[in-house]
């Protein structure tokens, strides 16, 4: 059985920054496996182009542009946030709103974002909200465990199961290869 769209899929995979150090970002192995319902737009695009067509114990080794992957740093997802966004109960929680922390927000519209702290003044917090691999070009390279049909409920599933990496927190949502 091949890679296609509507079937379930697990891979294990390394994942590298593309640049001369070539840094591990994150290492999905076989004792947890990224698991996910193929072709409905819940990974990265290119990370699926990539892998359609694949067969079970297939390797790859393949590298994303940051276009391909999650796109270029943009000014729009850095904003001040009031200080009031951050009180409960009339004060602020100070060990909450650190420089480098990673905060769960929601957008108006009811949409989890995740924000960096980038700075912190009296009056608001600037958050970065691009993904953190954001302006950085990827390198994977992994093996396709098992590819099997999809149960029905499967289809109905909004997102992929299994995990997409451990002991890294700074991929957000869905982990590095995409999100939900």
């Amino acid at each position: 059985m091949n890679i296609a769209k509507e079937k379930m899929v697990s891979v294990i995979y390394e994942l590298k920054y593309d640049d001369s150090e070539a840094q591990l970002i994150e290492k999905v192995e076989q004792d947890n496996p990224l698991t996910f319902l193929f072709g409905k737009g819940k990974m990265l695009e290119h990370f699926e182009n990539k892998l359609e067509g694949l067969s079970t114990g297939d390797t790859f080794d393949f590298k994303l542009s940051a276009e391909q992957a999650y796109g270029s740093v943009t000014e729009q997802a850095i904003v001040d946030v009031p200080m009031e966004a951050f009180e409960v109960d009339g004060k602020v929680d100070e060990a909450l709103i650190t420089l480098g922390n990673t905060i769960p927000m929601m957008d108006s519209y009811g949409n989890r974002l995740h924000g960096i702290v980038i700075e912190v003044s009296k009056e608001s917090v600037k958050m970065d909200f691009n993904h953190p691999l954001a302006g950085e070009a990827l390198h994977f390279t992994g093996k396709v465990l098992e590819i099997r049909d999809a149960k029905p409920e499967e289809l109905e599933e909004s997102c992929g199961t299994g995990s997409c990496g451990t002991g890294n927190d700074g991929c957000g949502s869905g982990g590095c290869c995409g999100g939900c």
